[in-house]
């Protein structure tokens, strides 16, 4: 395992990261997600990324149960907070209220007295910038919070928060967490520059497209069974838009060039997103810990121009590009 430093910061993190957005308390059992874990700890992967909101909750006590007895200080957890995680109409958004109750429940539920990165899961409307921003500045003085960060803002938005962060005297935002895959490229028209300049890294979701570019999904033939287009609480319906058949058919295109390469679909698609030096670390999820072990080998791993060209060449006009698209919801859920 490789690791980079988190943007501009002295904090190094693990090349592949590990979430457990849609599996841990949802889509796999804890034993099995437990196994998982520590197959990702004899990979050599340092960062664990969970959220709030995941499985209702459920997801980041599985991932404390996972890591009790490691040694603190020789991983990275990132959290997040904004999404609903109860009815009330303060369980949700970044106001001062529900930041500070989030992240104390959070890391009642993994079992630990910081996190190393605390997010914000999307930009809040309704919610005063310059009180969420306080609130994040809070936490990381009170030793709760070591880095700050955001999940899917665009350029705008990150601009506005910087300027606030700067006259405030506030801790600055380290690290954006955006979707981004070979097919999903929303982030490299604004965001990323302006992330360069700026001195924040990308840890992204999604490198394989919720499991698209691994070539499992066969055009003309159904979805496999226990697949993450099959589970309908939460992965189905994110999946769905990349099942179309021209999707599929060009996905399978991408065995010669991943073959060439001498790397499996999935590998070639996470490491694919790390020839992006502003990529600090790309998360992956699993069910299995032999998809851990497949996974894990794409750090390192170098893709010369021609093999660039050739994913380029066989996705063609199929990748999204617009940054228009990373957008979050206006009214808050």
């Amino acid at each position: 395992m490789e690791f980079r430093r988190l943007g501009s910061t002295g904090m190094y993190v693990s090349e592949i990261s590990y979430g457990n957005w849609i599996t841990h308390g949802s889509q796999v059992e804890a034993d099995a997600a437990i196994k998982c874990v520590k197959a990702a700890l004899d990979e050599g992967i340092t960062t664990y990324d969970t959220a709030d909101v995941y499985a209702g909750t459920r997801a980041e006590v599985v991932l404390g149960k996972a890591l009790k007895g490691v040694r603190r200080e020789s991983y990275e957890l990132f959290t997040k907070v904004y999404w609903p995680t109860g009815t009330g109409k303060n369980d949700r958004g970044l106001s001062r209220k529900h930041i500070i109750e989030s992240c104390n429940a959070s890391l009642k539920r993994l079992k630990t007295d910081y996190v190393d990165l605390y997010q914000m899961h999307r930009f809040d409307f309704e919610t005063p910038l310059e009180e969420s921003l306080s609130a994040f500045d809070d936490l990381i003085r009170a030793g709760k919070v070591h880095y700050i960060g955001f999940s899917e803002w665009n350029a705008s938005q990150i601009s506005s928060a910087l300027a606030i962060q700067d006259a405030r005297g506030y801790n600055r935002f380290v690290s954006s967490q955006p979707q981004y895959s070979a097919l999903w490229r929303v982030i490299e028209a604004e965001v990323v520059p302006l992330s360069v300049k700026e001195g924040i890294g990308q840890i992204v979701w999604s490198p394989i497209a919720q499991g698209v570019l691994t070539g499992k999904y066969v055009p003309g033939k159904k979805v496999p069974t226990g697949s993450r287009a099959t589970d309908k609480k939460s992965g189905a319906g994110m999946i769905k838009g990349w099942l179309r058949e021209e999707v599929l058919v060009a996905v399978q295109n991408l065995a010669p060039v991943a073959k060439e390469a001498g790397l499996t679909m999935s590998q070639l698609a996470i490491a694919w997103v790390l020839q992006n030096p502003n990529v600090s670390s790309a998360i992956m999820g699993a069910t299995k810990p032999s998809q851990v072990k497949e996974n894990a080998k794409a750090s390192g791993v170098k893709l010369d121009a021609d093999t660039m060209k050739a994913i380029d060449k066989v996705l063609g006009k199929l990748p999204e590009t617009d940054p228009s698209k990373n957008a979050s919801p206006n009214p808050r859920p």
